[in-house]
C-alpha cells in the first residue's frame, strides 16, 4: 500500500520479530508494533528445543513441534548471514531422567512414546553416563539421552530476529495497538496510540495479552497467562557449555550456558494472572527440587529469577491462523510454555497464510474451532 503497510504485526516477542522477519523476507512491506510488556514470556523463557523427547498424544501438535526444531537449523545461519551477532542457539544435548521411585511409571511410558517416534536418535545412558554429563546430578533411576537438543536465549534470538527483519526492510514501532478500522469484513488500519495506520492486513503476536486485541476485532481468543519463575544459578566452574540440559519427567529442568550459568525453573501458577513478583514460595520450590535431583548446584549462587508470563490456550494448543469472519486478520499465540520452540516455525506458517499460500499445517491450530 502506497500510504500504509502490507502488514502490520502486533507484539514483538520472538513470535511477532519472527513474523516480521519471514514477512519482509517475502516482500510484503511490514510494520512491528511493539509495547514490550513487563512479563512477556520471550524474555524470561529457558528456551529448551528437544522436540524428541516430548511425550505428547497429539500427532499434529508433535508434527509441529518436530518441524519446529528443525526450522531451526535453517534459520540460524540465515540470521548469522544477515549480520546478526551472537543469535543464542547451541546444540547441547538432554538428558530425560527419573531419579525417584515415583518417576518409574511415567518414565517407562514416556521412553515407550520417545523410543517409538525418536528411538533412532534418543538412547538409554547408565547412571554413570548421565553423572558424567552433568556433574552436579545425583544417582539417576534411568536416563536417555538426545544428542539433537539444543538450547536458545529467547532475548538474543529475538534481538537476532529483529536484525534480520530490519535487514529486510521491517519498520518497527514502540507502542500499542488501541483500536482497529474495519470496512465489512476487512481490517483498512489500525489505531496505535500515535496515529492511524492504514494496512493490507494484521497478525496479532501479543502472548498473554492477545485477548485484549482480539475482542477489538469481535473474536475470542481464549488465551491466559500462566506465570513462570525461573531461577538463575552461577557455578564456580568454568564454562559449563557441555552441559546438556536436564529434564526430569516429575520436576523442574535445569538449562545449563557456556558462562557458568543454569536456568533452573519454572513453576506454574495459572492463578496469577498477570502478577509479575517473584516470590518466595515460588523460588523455594525451585530450589528444594533442583538440590534433590542435583546436589552438586546446592553451592551456587543465586543469580536472578526472572518471571514470564506464559500465553496458555484454553485447549493447551497454539492458536494460529485466520481469524473468523475476517478476510484479512490472522493471530499466531497460544504457545504456552513452548513458545522459544514452536514460535519462529507457527511465525513462518502463519506469513505464509497471510501472503495467500494454502497452509494445511495451520488446520488442526486454527481460530476457527473456539467459533465452532
Amino acid at each position: 500500500m502506497a500510504d500504509g503497510y502490507d502488514v502490520v504485526v502486533v507484539g514483538g516477542g520472538l513470535v511477532g520479530a519472527s513474523l516480521g522477519y519471514e514477512l519482509a523476507t517475502a516482500g510484503a512491506r511490514t510494520l512491528l508494533v511493539d509495547r514490550h510488556d513487563v512479563g512477556r514470556a520471550t524474555d524470561a523463557g529457558a528456551g529448551i528445543l528437544s522436540p524428541e523427547t516430548i511425550a505428547v498424544d497429539d500427532d499434529a501438535w508433535y508434527a509441529l513441534a518436530v518441524a519446529a526444531g528443525e526450522h531451526y537449523r535453517a534459520l540460524v545461519p540465515a540470521l548469522v548471514a544477515t549480520g546478526a551477532d551472537d543469535v543464542g542457539y547451541e546444540e547441547c544435548g538432554s538428558l530425560r531422567v527419573a531419579f525417584r521411585e515415583w518417576d518409574d511409571d511415567l518414565f517407562a511410558s514416556t521412553a515407550a512414546v520417545i523410543a517409538a517416534r525418536a528411538g533412532g536418535v534418543v538412547q538409554p545412558v547408565s547412571d554413570d553416563e548421565a553423572r558424567a554429563m552433568f556433574p552436579p546430578l545425583g544417582p539417576v533411576r534411568a536416563a536417555l539421552h538426545n544428542p539433537r537438543a539444543a538450547r536458545v536465549d529467547g532475548r538474543m534470538m529475538t534481538r537476532a530476529v529483529l536484525h534480520g527483519a530490519r535487514a529486510r526492510g521491517v519498520f518497527r514501532r514502540t507502542g500499542s495497538v488501541t483500536g482497529v478500522v474495519c470496512d465489512g469484513d476487512r481490517v483498512v488500519a489500525v489505531e496505535t496510540d500515535r496515529a492511524r495506520v492504514p494496512c493490507g492486513a494484521v497478525v496479532v503476536a501479543g502472548g498473554a495479552w492477545t485477548p485484549e486485541l482480539g475482542a477489538q476485532l469481535g473474536v475470542e481468543l481464549p488465551v491466559a497467562p500462566m506465570r513462570g519463575q525461573i531461577v538463575h544459578l552461577r557455578m564456580d566452574v568454568g564454562s559449563t557449555a557441555s552441559w546438556p540440559i536436564l529434564q526430569p519427567v516429575l520436576s523442574y529442568y535445569a538449562v545449563p550456558w557456556p558462562d557458568g550459568r543454569v536456568a533452573v525453573g519454572g513453576t506454574m501458577e495459572p492463578d496469577a494472572g498477570f502478577d509479575v513478583r517473584v516470590t518466595a514460595a515460588g523460588v523455594h520450590g525451585l530450589l528444594s527440587e533442583i538440590t534433590q535431583l542435583a546436589p552438586g548446584l546446592g553451592d551456587a549462587t543465586l543469580a536472578e529469577v526472572r518471571v514470564g508470563l506464559r500465553p496458555v490456550s484454553v485447549d493447551d494448543s497454539p492458536i494460529l491462523g485466520a481469524l473468523p469472519g475476517l478476510a484479512n486478520a490472522f493471530v499466531a499465540t497460544g504457545h504456552g510454555a513452548n513458545g522459544l520452540l514452536l514460535g519462529p516455525y507457527s511465525a513462518r506458517l502463519v506469513a505464509r497464510a497471510i501472503l495467500g499460500d494454502p497452509v494445511p499445517e495451520l488446520a488442526p491450530f486454527s481460530p476457527i474451532r473456539f467459533a465452532e
